[in-house]
């Protein structure tokens, strides 16, 4: 397999690469998550968590099934880990969540008990043969459900990893906490306190209350992640 390179002059900054010292580093796989909203799993050890010198060794590791992500080994050094995700090292015996910033995408250490679920976000849904709905994700993944009236776009679930099993669902509507993803904002939690529904020029917006202020963000940065505080450790 040919693998493409990046020059590292283009690099996000939440890498954490040596801009200047060498011309090129890898490129994230395709896969779940955007080019430059995820963190090959190469750069994750070598140069973020710095449990390895090199990329060669960072490489035998993942190789060797050493890396978990969302409750499978992956085995592609150039995997992209991205949002909410959950990063697994069993033999250092320790647990990762990536995570939003002003900054860009994060490491959170997280507890055991939070090793197997995530927070996904419903980007669209589509009704299938049989009558089923699928849940279709923010990472990629895709949910199929009996009945899909009563989950909406926008809306968040958290789920158990592997088995994408919905353990609670998160209605994106007034009242609940949500974090500002994307946009001036960016980083910013706050209660729902309006939704704003998209007319023929705009798209549908949120305003969200943080610190007795309100703010405005388009629905699609908006990121609900409890009621009245993260269901899971989303924020450091």
């Amino acid at each position: 397999m040919v693998r493409r390179k990046l020059k590292r002059l283009l690099a996000p900054s939440f890498w954490k690469v040596a801009k200047k010292k060498f011309t090129w580093v890898v490129s994230p796989s395709p896969g779940p998550h955007k080019k430059f909203e995820c963190i090959p799993l190469q750069i994750l050890l070598r140069d973020i968590l710095k449990v390895v010198e090199t990329g060669r060794e960072a490489k035998k590791v993942i190789a060797r099934g050493e890396v978990w992500v969302d409750g499978k080994p992956r085995k592609d050094y150039a995997y992209p880990a991205g949002l909410y995700d959950v990063v697994w090292i069993p033999k250092l015996k320790k647990i990762f969540r990536i995570i939003s910033t002003p900054k860009g995408l994060e490491l959170v250490e997280i507890d055991e008990k939070e090793k197997d679920v995530k927070l996904v976000k419903i980007l669209n849904k589509t009704t299938i043969k049989g009558g089923k709905t699928q849940l279709n994700l923010n990472d990629g993944k895709n949910i199929l459900v009996e009945d899909g009236s009563k989950f909406k776009t926008g809306d968040s679930l958290l789920i158990k990893l592997p088995s994408l099993e919905i353990v609670e669902h998160l209605p994106l509507k007034k009242g609940m906490l949500a974090l500002i993803m994307k946009g001036k904002n960016k980083g910013k939690m706050g209660k729902v306190v309006e939704l704003i529904p998209g007319k023929f020029r705009t798209k549908p917006k949120v305003i969200l209350e943080v610190n007795g202020n309100k703010i405005e963000a388009l629905k699609d940065y908006v990121f609900v992640i409890g009621k009245d505080k993260p269901i899971i450790k989303v924020v450091k």
